[in-house]
């Protein structure tokens, strides 16, 4: 992402190792309802010594809904609290405890259709909800996924979503600054899989469009638009929203590829319809997009 004050965003899961290998050890003895107890107890102390997440989404909801400030900070709450939930249901799938969670689908014929085809394509997702998760709903023998990653998550991070990945044919693909990545992206198209991408930041100095985004504007990468159009692959958007304690529901939706002007400006169509999809759905879950960075051109 692209930030007001040009800062790119890092990408990693919070904590150090030792503090993630504890919370791994407390699921085998605490359960997870006891987990989000202490996750509502920390936030406030969070939001407060972490002021440069708390402020970015406090003025999300201040100035793209309109919130008073008293309702812009009991969402910014209630944000930070669902981030947790949301983190802490990913390490309960480390452990293995998958089954404590539950699937709602919509759209999800268009998926198997593309999964049982022989093209490859692409999934576009954001950082709203719980889109890791859709990596351990169902294994698909018909396809290996490939899901682009952070390069620069800890160890302990990268050990336990491989490990969980590995069971349902999911591959991570680390996103190096040495862009080798772009390879192994290119050779699993070639070969018609699947790759994920997360469309709503940048992480590098990759092309972006500038884009309509909740009543402002916004740069969206182009980077999984570009290798949809030189493979000619089609591109569904997935969006995995917690809507209880331990259930979810899964809103996948094609993009449909513009067939005028050059791949730049057809990318950036693209982009643009991403953007419109990812509005959608911020609007019907506001509290879950993770956004802890100044994201429009104006600085929000």
């Amino acid at each position: 992402m692209i930030t007001a004050k040009n800062r790119p965003w890092k990408g990693t899961t919070g904590g150090n190792t030792l503090g993630q290998k504890g919370l791994l050890l407390l699921f085998r003895i605490i359960h997870i309802k006891a987990l989000y107890a202490i996750v509502a107890l920390v936030v406030p102390f969070y939001m407060l010594f972490r002021l440069k997440g708390y402020l970015p989404i406090y003025r999300y909801f201040r100035k793209r809904f309109h919130n008073t400030p008293l309702r812009a900070f009991c969402n910014s709450y209630r944000n930070h609290f669902r981030f947790g939930q949301c983190m802490l249901d990913r390490f309960a799938v480390y452990t293995g405890k998958d089954k404590l969670f539950t699937f709602e689908f919509t759209g999800h014929k268009r998926m198997m259709d593309l999964i049982h085809g022989e093209k490859g394509f692409i999934i576009a997702s954001a950082h709203i909800g719980n889109f890791e998760l859709s990596g351990y709903m169902e294994k698909h023998d018909h396809k290996r996924i490939h899901t682009l990653v952070y390069g620069g998550e800890t160890k302990e991070v990268m050990k336990n979503r491989n490990k969980s990945f590995r069971k349902r044919n999911v591959s991570m693909i680390p996103v190096k600054q040495d862009f080798s990545h772009i390879f192994v992206i290119n050779d699993a198209l070639s070969k018609g899989e699947v790759i994920s991408i997360l469309c709503d930041r940048n992480t590098s100095n990759g092309k972006t469009a500038q884009c309509s985004f909740l009543e402002g504007k916004a740069n969206f990468p182009l980077g999984a638009f570009m290798l949809a159009l030189q493979f000619d692959v089609p591109v569904l958007t997935v969006f995995v929203m917690k809507e209880g304690i331990s259930h979810y529901h899964v809103y996948i939706k094609p993009l449909f590829a513009p067939t005028t002007g050059n791949k730049t400006e057809r990318a950036t169509h693209y982009a643009q319809a991403f953007a419109n999809e990812l509005e959608t759905i911020v609007r019907k879950y506001p509290e879950q997009w993770f956004n802890y960075y100044e994201f429009w051109k104006d600085g929000l």
